[in-house]
């Protein structure tokens, strides 16, 4: 379609009257949501404010408190969060597209409940610790100078993921694909050769204990 947006209108077979979508950058968006592009929010305590629940394109979010928020149906498409505390936050059917997040506070997430049509994000300087990416596919995702402590990737598919310093104490690996993936900078971790696929996987000298340390062998 040639022109800018297009409005149509649909019906809802589970409300009475029509319901109306807006087609925008090759995508349909539901008129009952909001729709913010290219907007910039800084220093707003969400838990207080509250954030509009709709589709977030492009916008930017920085020191921003969104921890505990319930931000189920919510959609960020191209964003980037800095400095954000999104801890504890519910992210049931939550969209996340090609998002950024760098210095935020994110422990105790469940990615793995998150919608799992085109979801990709990457993170730098972020806290993790005891968040879940269960059973996720997310080939070549980006972990730079991050804790991981106690995160969950049971299941994960990592293929070409890479772990650039990060601290993976007590993560769990298990039946995870580590396929490509570059853990030399990685530290802490403990990844069973036998229970993970690991094919060409990238490990420093100094982490090959953190592939041996399951079979209970000492290396001197």
């Amino acid at each position: 379609m040639s022109s800018k947006f297009f409005i149509a209108l649909y019906r809802n077979v589970c409300s009475v009257g029509p319901t109306c979508y807006i087609y925008r950058n090759n995508k349909i968006f539901l008129m009952s949501k909001l729709y913010t592009e290219d907007k910039h929010f800084s220093g707003i305590n969400f838990t207080e404010t509250g954030l509009d629940k709709g589709e977030y394109e492009r916008c930017t979010f920085r020191n921003c408190n969104f921890s505990g928020l319930d931000l189920n149906g919510f959609g960020f498409s191209e964003c980037e969060l800095e400095g954000c505390d999104l801890s504890m936050a519910k992210l049931m059917n939550t969209s996340f597209n090609n998002v950024k997040f760098k210095n935020c506070k994110l422990l105790g997430l469940r990615f793995d409940e998150c919608k799992k049509l085109l979801l990709s994000f990457s993170f730098e300087s972020c806290i993790l610790n005891f968040s879940s990416f269960y059973k996720l596919k997310l080939k070549a995702i980006t972990f730079l100078d991050c804790k991981l402590h106690e995160v969950e990737f049971m299941e994960t598919d990592l293929t070409l993921a890479k772990f650039d310093n990060c601290d993976l104490s007590r993560a769990t690996f298990e039946n995870t694909i580590l396929e490509g993936a570059d853990l030399r900078t990685a530290y802490n971790y403990s990844i069973n050769p036998t229970l993970n696929r690991v094919g060409k996987a990238k490990f420093s000298l100094q982490g090959v204990t953190g592939l041996l340390d399951t079979y209970n062998i000492v290396i001197e």
